[in-house]
């Protein structure tokens, strides 16, 4: 187990060697027998405060096969990753911030709710994707949204997305550098094709209109870093677009009513990017998390809705707009507004009702399922430092009501969506699908990455076999308790490998050996002995 010191770093509590709750498994591997093992763990969470922390060993067959480090990344789009700092306006960078931000877990609303392997002590993964870059539209004035080059089918199979998708095999070309560690790494070739979990995939990705062989390789670390609680530390990067992406990842859940209720966990203090070079250079943006719950338990269909809100703040950059989005279920609407030096106000806006007519540069609704559309509705705070009319795909701008006038907040969205001219559309969900990752080969990873790790569970719960993958998985758990009775036999703690344990601030720190492992991730090159062919699944 961990806790926190007052400085904010995870300190080991060993009591891995208590026991855990279990769910005895029904003997049925068909939706029913599911269905009951789904209320008889619900039963066991009535009341728990925190379902997260709470030790707990469900049967292989209640599991995708997935581990969890694997599934639960931010880079479900990593293209609309690598565009954000396309642009030399402050404003249409936050846009393409806001765009990332509704892709990046695009694997809940696209694909089905799935329970993943728990990730055990010291237990990393890493990836990359070879992208081609997103599309802007040539005329600055165009009402047409980035356009994105990849283009995924809906799948095939009922499997969680990973195990569906084949790997990109594509080649790169570098770029520019950022000025971090990263600026002595240059990316340069493709990796070996993923294997293992992919051996029975359908082919279902396709690029078109590349418009040349230049590729953007966007590389993935991530370490479990406490146990109990359950904390994992991420980063990733873009060095050819000067872009880095990290944070804690951290979730508390509770039953509540008939859903359980996900709320981050208090190290998750959001999704950070920061800009190392390029157009944006100094700008960081925190996108926080949002308290979500899973729904449809009891009939054993689940399903997400998000009934908070979302706040993506920049700093360090000559704009310090903020972006409130959420709406319940499947709607949301939101505002992007100027913030300046020296304020403390905005610190309590937390609706969209909160902000003042005059602070707000934009507006955009829509549904985080399908279409989401923005407007400008006025210049009355933009900085003087942009020309939002010549930088606007939709210039046409009205002055927003005088705070003299209007010093509250505004009442609603409708408040200001009658001040200027048509919507244009912000990104369309509906035409967008997980993009595969590449991961190297099982021969090449360590017996602590999670594919290496999880592999007899992996290959046993992919030939149906859950008795036998039950037990891959309790021998798993058993050595991580056995591993924490050993430290605390020799009053030692556990020490990550890839990131430092002061996380208070919420932004990880790579160690010596985590920036070798992402340099060694952009350089993989591409094995083509070894690239899986795409196979259509057996029903």
């Amino acid at each position: 187990m961990a806790s926190e010191d007052s400085s904010g770093t995870l300190q080991e509590m060993h009591d891995d060697d208590a026991p855990a709750a279990t769910i005895p498994d029904a003997g049925d591997s068909g939706e029913g027998g599911k269905l009951k093992m789904i209320v008889q763990l619900v039963k066991k969470c009535l009341g728990v405060k925190d379902i997260a922390s709470m030790r707990l060993s469900l049967p292989a067959s209640l599991l995708e096969p997935i581990p969890n480090l694997e599934f639960s990344h931010f880079l479900d789009r990593p293209d609309y990753f690598a565009a954000i700092n396309d642009s030399d306006d402050p404003f249409e960078r936050m846009l393409a911030v806001i765009r990332f931000t509704f892709t990046k877990d695009l694997k809940y609303t696209r694909g089905k709710v799935c329970k993943p392997y728990n990730s055990v002590l010291g237990e990393h993964f890493r990836a990359h994707w070879d992208i081609p870059p997103i599309l802007n539209p040539s005329d600055p004035d165009s009402d047409t949204p980035p356009t994105a080059q990849i283009q995924v089918t809906a799948p095939t199979t009922g499997l969680a997305p990973p195990t569906e998708y084949p790997s990109d095999t594509s080649s790169i070309k570098s770029g520019r550098s950022s000025k971090s560690f990263m600026s002595n790494i240059t990316p340069k070739s493709a990796s070996t094709a993923a294997t293992s979990l992919e051996d029975n995939v359908t082919a279902r990705m396709s690029q078109v209109s590349l418009g040349g062989d230049d590729k953007l390789r966007v590389v993935y670390l991530t370490e479990q870093i406490s146990h109990h609680p359950p904390v994992s530390a991420y980063y990733a990067a873009c060095p050819s677009r000067s872009l880095e992406l990290l944070g804690i990842d951290q979730i508390s859940a509770k039953v509540a009513g008939t859903s359980i209720k996900v709320a981050p966990g208090s190290f998750n203090k959001g999704m950070f990017v920061k800009i190392t070079g390029g157009h944006g250079e100094g700008e960081q943006y925190q996108v926080t998390a949002p308290i979500a719950s899973v729904n449809g338990i009891l009939r054993g269909s689940f399903y997400i809705t998000v009934t908070d809100s979302i706040i993506i703040t920049c700093t360090g950059g000559v704009m310090d707009p903020k972006s409130w989005l959420g709406k319940p279920h499947f709607l949301l609407e939101g505002v992007v507004h100027t913030v300046f030096d020296g304020e403390t106000q905005h610190e309590e806006w937390t609706k969209v009702k909160h902000v003042p007519p005059s602070r707000v540069v934009a507006v955009f609704d829509g549904s985080w399922r399908g279409h989401v559309r923005w407007k400008r509705v006025g210049t009355g705070s933009y900085p003087g430092a942009t020309s939002s009319s010549a930088s606007s795909p939709n210039p046409s701008h009205v002055t927003l009501p005088s705070p003299s006038t209007r010093s509250s907040g505004v009442a609603s969205k409708v408040d200001l969506t009658g001040l200027s001219s048509d919507y244009t559309t912000l990104i369309d969900l509906s035409t967008l699908w997980v993009v595969p990752k590449q991961v190297r080969p099982l021969e090449k990873q360590l017996p602590t990455e999670s594919r290496k790790l999880w592999d007899g569970v992996t290959s046993r719960l992919m030939r149906k076999e859950f008795s036998e993958a039950t037990k891959e998985k309790v021998a798993i758990e058993q050595k991580q308790r056995d591993d924490a009775a050993e430290r605390k036999k020799k009053g030692t703690t556990f020490v990550s490998q890839y990131f430092d344990s002061d996380i208070s601030s919420g932004v990880p720190t790579l160690t010596e050996e985590g920036q070798k492992a992402i340099e060694e991730e952009l350089s993989e090159k591409d094995n083509v002995e070894n690239e899986v062919e795409a196979k259509t699944p057996v029903p």
